[in-house]
Protein backbone atom coordinates (compact mmCIF):
# COMPACT_ATOMS: atom_id res chain seq x y z
CA UNK A 1 0.00 0.00 0.00
CA UNK A 2 2.82 2.33 0.93
CA UNK A 3 4.51 1.59 -2.38
CA UNK A 4 1.32 2.45 -4.31
CA UNK A 5 0.99 5.74 -2.46
CA UNK A 6 4.60 6.63 -3.27
CA UNK A 7 4.04 5.79 -6.94
CA UNK A 8 0.91 7.97 -7.03
CA UNK A 9 2.76 10.82 -5.34
CA UNK A 10 5.59 10.52 -7.85
CA UNK A 11 3.12 10.50 -10.73
CA UNK A 12 1.39 13.61 -9.43
CA UNK A 13 4.74 15.35 -9.04
CA UNK A 14 5.72 14.34 -12.57
CA UNK A 15 2.45 15.65 -14.01
CA UNK A 16 2.89 18.90 -12.08
CA UNK A 17 6.39 19.40 -13.43
CA UNK A 18 5.34 18.52 -16.95
CA UNK A 19 2.55 21.11 -16.84
CA UNK A 20 5.06 23.87 -16.06
CA UNK A 21 6.53 25.33 -19.23
CA UNK A 22 9.86 27.06 -19.66
CA UNK A 23 8.43 30.29 -18.19
CA UNK A 24 7.33 28.53 -15.02
CA UNK A 25 4.13 27.16 -13.55
CA UNK A 26 1.06 29.32 -14.00
CA UNK A 27 2.03 30.65 -17.45
CA UNK A 28 -0.38 29.20 -20.06
CA UNK A 29 1.32 27.40 -22.93
CA UNK A 30 -0.22 29.76 -25.50
CA UNK A 31 1.79 32.65 -24.04
CA UNK A 32 5.17 30.97 -24.58
CA UNK A 33 5.60 31.86 -28.28
CA UNK A 34 4.30 35.38 -27.57
CA UNK A 35 6.84 35.81 -24.78
CA UNK A 36 9.59 34.35 -26.95
CA UNK A 37 8.88 36.97 -29.60
CA UNK A 38 8.47 39.83 -27.13
CA UNK A 39 11.69 39.10 -25.25
CA UNK A 40 13.83 38.08 -28.21
CA UNK A 41 15.27 41.55 -28.82
CA UNK A 42 14.66 43.20 -25.46
CA UNK A 43 17.84 44.54 -23.82
CA UNK A 44 16.57 43.41 -20.44
CA UNK A 45 15.06 40.06 -21.38
CA UNK A 46 16.79 38.34 -18.46
CA UNK A 47 15.31 40.80 -15.96
CA UNK A 48 11.83 40.34 -17.40
CA UNK A 49 12.13 36.56 -17.24
CA UNK A 50 13.21 36.86 -13.62
CA UNK A 51 10.27 39.19 -12.94
CA UNK A 52 7.94 36.51 -14.28
CA UNK A 53 9.60 33.82 -12.14
CA UNK A 54 9.36 36.05 -9.04
CA UNK A 55 5.66 36.75 -9.61
CA UNK A 56 3.38 34.61 -7.39
CA UNK A 57 2.21 31.57 -9.32
CA UNK A 58 -1.47 32.58 -9.25
CA UNK A 59 -0.59 35.95 -10.83
CA UNK A 60 1.86 34.77 -13.51
CA UNK A 61 -0.76 34.55 -16.23
CA UNK A 62 -1.53 38.25 -15.72
CA UNK A 63 2.14 39.21 -15.78
CA UNK A 64 2.69 37.08 -18.89
CA UNK A 65 -0.23 38.83 -20.63
CA UNK A 66 1.29 42.26 -19.99
CA UNK A 67 4.80 41.23 -21.03
CA UNK A 68 3.51 39.57 -24.18
CA UNK A 69 1.45 42.52 -25.41
CA UNK A 70 2.93 45.69 -23.92
CA UNK A 71 4.46 48.27 -26.30
CA UNK A 72 8.15 47.75 -26.89
CA UNK A 73 9.00 51.10 -25.31
CA UNK A 74 7.34 50.01 -22.06
CA UNK A 75 8.89 46.55 -22.22
CA UNK A 76 12.37 48.04 -22.46
CA UNK A 77 12.06 50.96 -20.02
CA UNK A 78 9.08 50.65 -17.66
CA UNK A 79 9.95 50.19 -14.00
CA UNK A 80 9.62 46.54 -13.04
CA UNK A 81 8.26 47.48 -9.63
CA UNK A 82 5.44 49.32 -11.34
CA UNK A 83 4.52 46.18 -13.28
CA UNK A 84 4.59 44.11 -10.08
CA UNK A 85 2.35 46.60 -8.28
CA UNK A 86 -0.10 46.77 -11.16
CA UNK A 87 -0.53 43.01 -11.35
CA UNK A 88 -0.80 42.67 -7.57
CA UNK A 89 -3.59 45.22 -7.19
CA UNK A 90 -5.50 44.15 -10.29
CA UNK A 91 -5.56 40.59 -8.95
CA UNK A 92 -6.51 41.90 -5.51
CA UNK A 93 -9.49 43.69 -7.07
CA UNK A 94 -10.56 40.44 -8.72
CA UNK A 95 -10.48 38.67 -5.38
CA UNK A 96 -12.32 41.53 -3.67
CA UNK A 97 -15.23 42.40 -5.96
CA UNK A 98 -17.86 39.85 -7.01
CA UNK A 99 -18.41 41.56 -10.37
CA UNK A 100 -14.69 41.25 -11.15
CA UNK A 101 -14.62 37.57 -10.21
CA UNK A 102 -17.55 36.99 -12.58
CA UNK A 103 -15.76 38.52 -15.58
CA UNK A 104 -14.59 36.37 -18.49
CA UNK A 105 -10.81 36.04 -18.30
CA UNK A 106 -10.39 37.76 -21.66
CA UNK A 107 -12.24 40.87 -20.43
CA UNK A 108 -10.38 41.01 -17.12
CA UNK A 109 -7.00 40.72 -18.86
CA UNK A 110 -7.67 43.30 -21.56
CA UNK A 111 -9.87 45.86 -19.77
CA UNK A 112 -9.08 45.66 -16.02
CA UNK A 113 -5.45 44.55 -15.82
CA UNK A 114 -3.71 47.08 -18.17
CA UNK A 115 -1.59 49.77 -16.52
CA UNK A 116 -2.33 52.49 -19.10
CA UNK A 117 -5.28 53.96 -21.00
CA UNK A 118 -3.39 55.36 -24.01
CA UNK A 119 0.21 56.66 -24.24
CA UNK A 120 0.32 58.70 -21.04
CA UNK A 121 3.34 58.66 -18.69
CA UNK A 122 3.37 55.39 -16.78
CA UNK A 123 2.38 56.38 -13.23
CA UNK A 124 2.18 54.31 -10.09
CA UNK A 125 -1.59 54.89 -9.82
CA UNK A 126 -2.98 51.42 -9.15
CA UNK A 127 -2.37 51.11 -5.38
CA UNK A 128 -3.42 54.72 -4.74
CA UNK A 129 -6.64 54.39 -6.75
CA UNK A 130 -7.43 51.00 -5.21
CA UNK A 131 -7.43 52.70 -1.81
CA UNK A 132 -9.29 55.81 -3.02
CA UNK A 133 -12.11 54.01 -4.79
CA UNK A 134 -12.52 50.91 -2.60
CA UNK A 135 -14.80 52.98 -0.38
CA UNK A 136 -16.86 54.00 -3.40
CA UNK A 137 -17.29 50.40 -4.55
CA UNK A 138 -17.75 48.93 -1.07
CA UNK A 139 -21.34 47.91 -0.45
CA UNK A 140 -22.39 48.23 -4.10
CA UNK A 141 -24.76 45.45 -5.05
CA UNK A 142 -23.47 45.03 -8.60
CA UNK A 143 -21.21 46.48 -11.29
CA UNK A 144 -23.74 49.09 -12.43
CA UNK A 145 -23.97 50.51 -8.93
CA UNK A 146 -20.18 50.50 -8.60
CA UNK A 147 -19.78 52.33 -11.92
CA UNK A 148 -22.29 54.95 -10.82
CA UNK A 149 -20.59 55.42 -7.46
CA UNK A 150 -17.08 55.81 -8.87
CA UNK A 151 -18.28 58.03 -11.74
CA UNK A 152 -20.29 60.39 -9.51
CA UNK A 153 -17.50 60.81 -6.96
CA UNK A 154 -14.28 60.85 -9.00
CA UNK A 155 -14.17 64.62 -9.42
CA UNK A 156 -14.34 65.18 -5.66
CA UNK A 157 -11.91 62.34 -4.96
CA UNK A 158 -9.12 63.44 -7.30
CA UNK A 159 -9.81 67.20 -7.33
CA UNK A 160 -9.37 67.60 -11.09
CA UNK A 161 -11.57 69.79 -13.29
CA UNK A 162 -11.76 70.36 -17.03
CA UNK A 163 -9.45 73.19 -18.09
CA UNK A 164 -7.71 73.76 -21.42
CA UNK A 165 -4.87 75.53 -19.57
CA UNK A 166 -3.50 72.09 -18.60
CA UNK A 167 0.13 71.36 -19.48
CA UNK A 168 -0.56 68.76 -22.16
CA UNK A 169 -3.27 66.64 -23.70
CA UNK A 170 -2.38 63.08 -22.70
CA UNK A 171 -1.74 63.67 -19.01
CA UNK A 172 -1.23 60.81 -16.59
CA UNK A 173 -3.23 60.68 -13.34
CA UNK A 174 -0.34 62.17 -11.35
CA UNK A 175 0.13 65.02 -13.84
CA UNK A 176 -3.56 65.92 -13.79
CA UNK A 177 -3.85 65.68 -10.01
CA UNK A 178 -0.79 67.88 -9.54
CA UNK A 179 -2.30 70.62 -11.70
CA UNK A 180 -5.93 70.00 -10.63
CA UNK A 181 -6.87 70.32 -14.31
CA UNK A 182 -7.03 68.25 -17.49
CA UNK A 183 -8.59 68.18 -20.96
CA UNK A 184 -11.18 65.57 -21.93
CA UNK A 185 -8.28 63.21 -22.70
CA UNK A 186 -6.71 63.52 -19.26
CA UNK A 187 -10.12 63.28 -17.57
CA UNK A 188 -10.84 60.08 -19.50
CA UNK A 189 -7.51 58.58 -18.43
CA UNK A 190 -8.41 59.33 -14.80
CA UNK A 191 -11.82 57.70 -15.11
CA UNK A 192 -10.52 54.60 -16.89
CA UNK A 193 -7.95 54.06 -14.15
CA UNK A 194 -10.43 54.70 -11.31
CA UNK A 195 -12.89 52.18 -12.73
CA UNK A 196 -10.18 49.58 -13.31
CA UNK A 197 -8.97 50.06 -9.74
CA UNK A 198 -12.47 49.01 -8.61
CA UNK A 199 -12.32 45.93 -10.83
CA UNK A 200 -14.59 47.40 -13.52
CA UNK A 201 -13.73 46.77 -17.20
CA UNK A 202 -13.10 50.17 -18.78
CA UNK A 203 -11.40 51.51 -21.88
CA UNK A 204 -10.56 54.85 -23.46
CA UNK A 205 -12.66 55.90 -26.48
CA UNK A 206 -13.02 58.88 -28.78
CA UNK A 207 -12.79 60.34 -32.27
CA UNK A 208 -9.90 62.09 -34.03
CA UNK A 209 -12.44 64.52 -35.56
CA UNK A 210 -16.21 64.92 -35.61
CA UNK A 211 -18.03 64.36 -38.91
CA UNK A 212 -18.01 68.13 -39.60
CA UNK A 213 -14.37 68.65 -38.54
CA UNK A 214 -15.56 70.74 -35.61
CA UNK A 215 -13.01 69.25 -33.24
CA UNK A 216 -12.35 65.97 -31.42
CA UNK A 217 -13.36 64.40 -28.13
CA UNK A 218 -12.43 61.60 -25.72
CA UNK A 219 -14.59 59.63 -23.30
CA UNK A 220 -14.82 56.21 -21.58
CA UNK A 221 -16.54 52.90 -22.23
CA UNK A 222 -17.51 50.35 -19.56
CA UNK A 223 -18.37 46.67 -20.06
CA UNK A 224 -21.50 45.25 -18.41
CA UNK A 225 -22.79 41.73 -19.04
CA UNK A 226 -21.31 41.38 -22.50
CA UNK A 227 -22.03 44.88 -23.79
CA UNK A 228 -20.12 48.16 -23.94
CA UNK A 229 -21.70 51.42 -22.71
CA UNK A 230 -20.25 54.93 -22.83
CA UNK A 231 -19.91 57.48 -20.07
CA UNK A 232 -17.84 60.57 -19.21
CA UNK A 233 -15.86 62.04 -16.33
CA UNK A 234 -18.83 64.36 -15.73
CA UNK A 235 -21.56 61.72 -15.95
CA UNK A 236 -25.04 62.10 -17.35
CA UNK A 237 -25.88 58.39 -17.38
CA UNK A 238 -24.77 55.38 -19.39
CA UNK A 239 -25.15 55.72 -23.16
CA UNK A 240 -26.28 59.33 -22.85
CA UNK A 241 -24.15 62.43 -23.33
CA UNK A 242 -24.15 65.71 -25.21
CA UNK A 243 -21.98 64.22 -27.98
CA UNK A 244 -24.26 61.30 -28.88
CA UNK A 245 -25.69 63.06 -31.94
CA UNK A 246 -22.19 63.88 -33.19
CA UNK A 247 -20.95 60.34 -32.61
CA UNK A 248 -24.10 59.01 -34.28
CA UNK A 249 -23.31 60.96 -37.43
CA UNK A 250 -19.78 59.57 -37.76
CA UNK A 251 -19.32 58.17 -41.29
CA UNK A 252 -18.65 54.47 -41.61
CA UNK A 253 -15.25 53.30 -42.92
CA UNK A 254 -13.67 56.73 -42.38
CA UNK A 255 -10.65 56.52 -40.02
CA UNK A 256 -10.34 60.31 -39.94
CA UNK A 257 -13.84 60.77 -38.51
CA UNK A 258 -14.70 57.39 -36.98
CA UNK A 259 -15.27 56.38 -33.37
CA UNK A 260 -12.60 54.15 -31.81
CA UNK A 261 -11.92 52.37 -28.54
CA UNK A 262 -8.56 51.24 -27.15
CA UNK A 263 -7.47 47.62 -26.79
CA UNK A 264 -4.32 46.52 -24.93
CA UNK A 265 -4.27 43.30 -26.93
CA UNK A 266 -3.32 43.83 -30.61
CA UNK A 267 -6.29 44.11 -32.98
CA UNK A 268 -4.68 44.83 -36.33
CA UNK A 269 -5.85 48.45 -36.08
CA UNK A 270 -4.36 51.45 -34.30
CA UNK A 271 -6.14 53.92 -32.07
CA UNK A 272 -5.78 57.37 -33.70
CA UNK A 273 -4.34 59.87 -31.22
CA UNK A 274 -4.57 63.46 -32.44
CA UNK A 275 -1.88 64.47 -29.94
CA UNK A 276 0.51 61.82 -31.30
CA UNK A 277 -0.60 61.18 -34.87
CA UNK A 278 2.45 59.15 -35.96
CA UNK A 279 2.21 56.62 -33.13
CA UNK A 280 1.10 53.04 -33.81
CA UNK A 281 1.73 51.84 -30.25
CA UNK A 282 -1.90 51.96 -29.07
CA UNK A 283 -4.24 49.36 -30.54
CA UNK A 284 -7.79 50.27 -31.50
CA UNK A 285 -11.23 48.91 -32.29
CA UNK A 286 -13.53 50.70 -34.74
CA UNK A 287 -16.87 51.08 -32.90
CA UNK A 288 -18.43 53.64 -35.26
CA UNK A 289 -21.42 51.52 -36.25
CA UNK A 290 -22.43 50.96 -32.64
CA UNK A 291 -22.70 54.71 -32.07
CA UNK A 292 -24.62 55.18 -35.31
CA UNK A 293 -27.07 52.52 -34.17
CA UNK A 294 -27.34 53.99 -30.67
CA UNK A 295 -28.17 57.44 -31.97
CA UNK A 296 -30.68 56.15 -34.52
CA UNK A 297 -32.51 54.23 -31.77
CA UNK A 298 -32.37 57.27 -29.47
CA UNK A 299 -33.81 59.59 -32.14
CA UNK A 300 -36.55 57.09 -33.05
CA UNK A 301 -37.51 56.75 -29.40
CA UNK A 302 -37.77 60.52 -28.91
CA UNK A 303 -39.86 60.87 -32.06
CA UNK A 304 -42.23 58.16 -30.83
CA UNK A 305 -42.59 59.86 -27.45
CA UNK A 306 -43.37 63.23 -29.01
CA UNK A 307 -41.33 65.03 -26.34
CA UNK A 308 -38.75 66.59 -28.67
CA UNK A 309 -38.77 68.68 -31.81
CA UNK A 310 -36.31 69.69 -34.51
CA UNK A 311 -34.42 72.94 -33.99
CA UNK A 312 -32.48 74.33 -36.97
CA UNK A 313 -29.66 76.82 -36.46
CA UNK A 314 -28.63 79.08 -39.35
CA UNK A 315 -25.62 81.43 -39.32
CA UNK A 316 -25.38 84.52 -41.56
CA UNK A 317 -22.74 87.20 -41.89
CA UNK A 318 -25.13 90.10 -41.04
CA UNK A 319 -28.87 90.63 -40.36
CA UNK A 320 -29.46 92.51 -43.62
CA UNK A 321 -28.41 89.45 -45.62
CA UNK A 322 -30.35 86.81 -43.66
CA UNK A 323 -31.93 84.17 -45.86
CA UNK A 324 -29.40 84.51 -48.68
CA UNK A 325 -27.43 81.40 -49.57
CA UNK A 326 -24.22 83.35 -50.18
CA UNK A 327 -24.52 85.05 -46.78
CA UNK A 328 -24.31 81.83 -44.79
CA UNK A 329 -21.24 81.30 -42.60
CA UNK A 330 -19.72 78.02 -41.44
CA UNK A 331 -19.17 78.24 -37.67
CA UNK A 332 -19.02 75.99 -34.63
CA UNK A 333 -22.10 76.23 -32.42
CA UNK A 334 -22.78 74.63 -29.01
CA UNK A 335 -26.26 74.46 -27.49
CA UNK A 336 -26.96 74.55 -23.75
CA UNK A 337 -30.00 74.18 -21.53
CA UNK A 338 -28.92 76.06 -18.44
CA UNK A 339 -25.42 74.82 -17.62
CA UNK A 340 -25.84 71.46 -19.37
CA UNK A 341 -24.51 71.12 -22.87
CA UNK A 342 -27.05 69.44 -25.12
CA UNK A 343 -24.98 69.15 -28.27
CA UNK A 344 -22.94 70.96 -30.83
CA UNK A 345 -22.29 71.19 -34.53
CA UNK A 346 -21.08 73.25 -37.46
CA UNK A 347 -23.35 75.43 -39.58
CA UNK A 348 -23.42 75.19 -43.36
CA UNK A 349 -21.36 77.63 -45.42
CA UNK A 350 -22.31 79.49 -48.63
CA UNK A 351 -21.40 76.65 -51.00
CA UNK A 352 -23.49 73.99 -49.31
CA UNK A 353 -27.03 73.05 -50.27
CA UNK A 354 -29.68 75.22 -48.60
CA UNK A 355 -31.23 72.05 -47.16
CA UNK A 356 -27.92 71.22 -45.49
CA UNK A 357 -28.46 72.86 -42.11
CA UNK A 358 -27.36 72.30 -38.53
CA UNK A 359 -30.23 70.59 -36.69
CA UNK A 360 -30.73 69.53 -33.11
CA UNK A 361 -33.41 67.33 -31.55
CA UNK A 362 -34.35 69.23 -28.37
CA UNK A 363 -36.95 68.79 -25.68
CA UNK A 364 -40.07 70.88 -26.03
CA UNK A 365 -41.05 73.60 -23.58
CA UNK A 366 -37.52 74.65 -22.61
CA UNK A 367 -35.18 77.57 -23.24
CA UNK A 368 -31.87 76.97 -24.99
CA UNK A 369 -28.75 79.06 -25.49
CA UNK A 370 -26.70 78.73 -28.69
CA UNK A 371 -23.09 79.86 -28.25
CA UNK A 372 -20.43 80.61 -30.85
CA UNK A 373 -17.53 82.98 -31.62
CA UNK A 374 -18.33 85.95 -33.87
CA UNK A 375 -16.19 87.43 -36.64
CA UNK A 376 -14.07 89.31 -34.07
CA UNK A 377 -13.47 86.13 -32.05
CA UNK A 378 -15.73 87.31 -29.26
CA UNK A 379 -18.16 85.05 -27.45
CA UNK A 380 -21.68 85.45 -28.80
CA UNK A 381 -24.95 83.71 -28.02
CA UNK A 382 -28.60 83.48 -29.06
CA UNK A 383 -31.36 82.34 -26.71
CA UNK A 384 -34.54 80.70 -27.99
CA UNK A 385 -37.62 79.15 -26.44
CA UNK A 386 -38.67 75.85 -27.96
CA UNK A 387 -42.37 75.11 -28.08
CA UNK A 388 -44.33 72.27 -29.62
CA UNK A 389 -43.26 72.67 -33.23
CA UNK A 390 -40.02 72.90 -35.21
CA UNK A 391 -37.99 76.08 -34.67
CA UNK A 392 -35.37 77.90 -36.72
CA UNK A 393 -32.81 79.96 -34.75
CA UNK A 394 -30.56 82.49 -36.46
CA UNK A 395 -27.15 83.79 -35.46
CA UNK A 396 -24.99 86.51 -37.00
CA UNK A 397 -21.23 86.85 -37.25
CA UNK A 398 -21.40 90.68 -37.41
Amino acid sequence: MKRILLLLLGLCLCLCLCSCGRYGCGVPAEYEPLLDAALADSPRADSLRQLLRDTPRDERREMAFLLAYMPRGDRDTMRLGLLRENVEYACRARRTYPWTRALPDSVFLNEVLPYAAVDEVRDSWRADFYARFARRAAGCRDMRAAIDSVNRNICADVQVEYNTAREKTNQSPAESMRQHMASCTGLSVLLVDALRAAGIPARFAGTPAWHDDRGNHSWVEVWIDGRWYFTEYYPSGLDYAWFLADAGKAPADDPAHGIFAVSFRPTGERFPMVWNEDSHDVHGVDVTQRYRDLYAAYADNLAAQGTHTAVTFMMYDKPARAGRSDARVAANVDVFCGAEQMGGGRTAGPRQDMNDALRFLLEKGKTYTFRYANARGEAAEVTAEVGDGPVTVTGYME
